[in-house]
């Protein structure tokens, strides 16, 4: 009887030391399992962010390409203008002080250069430099301008009207009676739209194409800039008056052809015998 009992609690001490052997390796699998599970899970969530990220790099990619395309596309209207801008500041060697405008060419080419992803910046400095070239022109036009004024009646010298042309040009305003006016060629008029203009400092600048017209309107329109230096000389009292506002509508055009008129130069615009009357005053410095 104590025998069987001893047997019993070995045989029951066996199987219990069985069991907990089997729960432990139980838990050994269960936590391999686990732990397969959350390297199988993290490999997952790492792919899907890989995923998400090459995608996301992808959409990256593809707008910075995009931008960097529509930089492209405006980038050359930049270099036609920096050319432009060149060619400017070759004319104005040895005229005006161009270091100003050089460095806010400089300073807008850096910034093209610069950029690659947003074409309004392109587009602004584009307009920085085509300022610059307008205004590289305007000081020269002001210099050449300066030159006829010390220069006197013989003028400057010609472009590409050549000395015939600017001979025509310079018979027609001395028939007129401007044989004491600044004159030389330009395209500065108007933007050249303009065949002609007279400039308040007293001088007259002509397109070169007008050195082909026929005599007779050669000399009107030499007749009607010249009008305009007369108007010049007496600006303030002619717009202040009445008569003027009332008979020419205030429009100096009009007026300088009456006067043109006058001196025997007819244009296109007819004028009346009170408008001559009066617009023979301004050859005399009169104000009616």
């Amino acid at each position: 009887m104590r025998r069987a009992m001893a047997v019993t609690i070995a045989a029951a001490i066996l199987v219990g030391g069985a069991v907990v052997d089997r729960a432990t390796a139980l838990e050994a699998e269960r936590a391999e399992t686990v732990a397969e599970l959350i390297a199988v899970t993290e490999q997952a969530n790492t792919s899907a962010a890989r995923t998400v990220y090459l995608e996301g790099a992808v959409e990256r990619a593809e707008e910075d390409a995009a931008d960097r395309d529509a930089v492209l596309e405006v980038r050359p209207a930049f270099v036609d203008e920096i050319a432009a801008l060149s060619t400017a500041l070759e004319g104005a060697d040895g005229k005006v002080d161009t270091a100003a405008h050089r460095a806010s060419a400089l300073n807008a080419q850096q910034t093209v250069l610069a950029e690659r992803s947003d074409p309004a910046v392109v587009v602004a400095a584009t307009a920085t430099v085509h300022a610059l070239t307008e205004k590289v022109g305007e000081e020269v036009s002001d210099w050449q301008a300066a030159q006829i004024v010390t220069a006197g009646p013989a003028g400057p010298a010609w472009s590409t009207s050549g000395p015939d042309g600017y001979a025509r040009v310079r018979a027609a305003l001395d028939q007129v009676g401007g044989a004491g006016v600044g004159l030389y060629e330009s395209s500065s008029c108007a933007g050249g739209t303009a065949p002609a203009c007279a400039n308040s400092g007293g001088y007259i600048k002509y397109r070169a194409d007008i050195a082909n017209w026929s005599t007779g309107r050669l000399q009107w329109a030499m007749a009607h800039e010249l009008a305009h230096i007369y108007q010049f000389q007496v600006w303030g009292a002619l717009n202040a008056s009445g008569s003027y506002q009332s008979m020419f509508g205030g429009d100096p055009e009009f007026l300088a052809n009456c006067m043109a008129v006058v001196r025997g130069y007819p244009g296109d615009v007819g004028c009346n015998g009170d408008q001559q009357a009066w617009a023979s005053g301004i050859w005399v410095g009169a104000v009616g």
